[in-house]
């Protein structure tokens, strides 16, 4: 949420990024999942249920370790993310490729900036669910495959079909529409789009050239300096949680690197047997359910004037779905009139 709060994650959208960061050797995936068996498909398909359906149920989690607040459990995340990490590197086998992350100063410097990325991203959706701004919360991550579409053209310099105009002059007056709702600009959900957005731009960079473990290895890993100190502040303040709320309470925080990491494992797994239309389709099912949550167990507030800045939302990404599926279809028939050509 990171992934989704996990993030995964994004350009031009954000499930491609995420997969090329969470895959690896992008060109044999792309022509293995053209052809990919039944079973490996529907292998997929469960991996990214699981992987959407954890992150879609955050929201649950962090209301559970109240009365933890938004720093604490951030930082306690990141640590116990990296420790967790640690044990899979071990597992895996993976160390060699963990030393060489941190080697090459590029891809260490790369994945450093999107650990602050990151960072940013976790500490507001936290703070939102925290705050009964779930739903605002939820709103970033369904804007979030329009900010890709954005930065694309911006930083880019990618051309926008028609349909993606269409799209993007939606979501702008669903934007308008909510800012009118909440009676300000919907910042949290802003930060949250913008942050995962550039998280993704940012991963992109490095590719296929680092797993989806080592990332979020060395990502926990340059943060986790920074968030011992703040548990040891909180701790001596006597503002800590972790260790005066019992037991239940300790677990709980600490089973926070498992609930991280988890859910990316399962995307990884998907990413690698899925077609990225697919990906993309189900990377909807996280706010998907984060709004849901947050309407039915969290009993946030939706007035009508939320109803309907959301509603321009969904029918902006219905326009930019519909469009990205033609465009896949349309893809092969160009590479194959391509190939035609080439081989006289």
């Amino acid at each position: 949420m990171s992934t989704n709060d996990g993030g995964a994650s994004s350009q031009p959208s954000a499930p491609a990024a995420a997969v090329a960061e969470a895959g690896g050797r992008r060109g044999v995936g792309r022509f293995r999942k053209q052809g990919g068996r039944p079973s490996e498909n529907g292998a997929g398909i469960a991996f990214g249920l699981a992987a959407y359906g954890l992150w879609g149920i955050l929201p649950l989690y962090f209301t559970a370790l109240i009365p933890a607040g938004p720093l604490e459990i951030v930082a306690n995340r990141i640590v116990w993310s990296l420790l967790f990490c640690f044990l899979l590197i071990t597992a895996l086998r993976g160390w060699r490729t963990f030393r060489a992350a941190l080697a090459n100063w590029r891809t260490f410097g790369t994945l450093s900036l999107a650990a602050g990325l990151i960072a940013v991203n976790w500490f507001t959706y936290t703070f939102a669910v925290l705050n009964g701004q779930a739903i605002e919360a939820s709103l970033g991550y369904f804007i979030n495959p329009l900010v890709s579409v954005l930065l694309g053209v911006i930083l880019l310099k990618e051309r926008l079909r028609p349909a993606q105009w269409v799209a993007m002059g939606v979501a702008f007056i669903a934007v308008l529409v909510l800012a009118f709702g909440y009676g300000n600009v919907p910042w949290i959900a802003l930060i949250l789009a913008l942050s995962f957005g550039f998280y993704g731009l940012v991963k992109n960079r490095v590719g296929g050239r680092v797993d989806a473990v080592t990332s979020l290895s060395v990502e926990t890993l340059v943060l986790a300096p920074v968030s011992v100190v703040i548990m040891l502040i909180l701790l001596a303040g006597s503002q800590a949680t972790l260790l005066s709320e019992g037991p239940g309470h300790f677990w709980l925080m600490a089973a926070s690197g498992l609930i991280t990491a988890l859910p990316l494992l399962f995307f990884g797994a998907a990413a690698r047997r899925l077609p990225l239309s697919t990906v993309g389709m189900l990377q909807y099912l996280a706010p998907i359910l984060q709004f849901i949550t947050a309407l039915v167990f969290l009993h946030e507030p939706m007035p009508l004037e939320r109803w309907i800045g959301f509603g321009l939302v969904w029918l902006s990404l219905a326009i930019l779905t519909a469009d990205m599926v033609v465009a896949l279809k349309r893809a092969p028939k160009a590479g194959a009139a391509t190939a035609g050509v080439a081989s006289h």
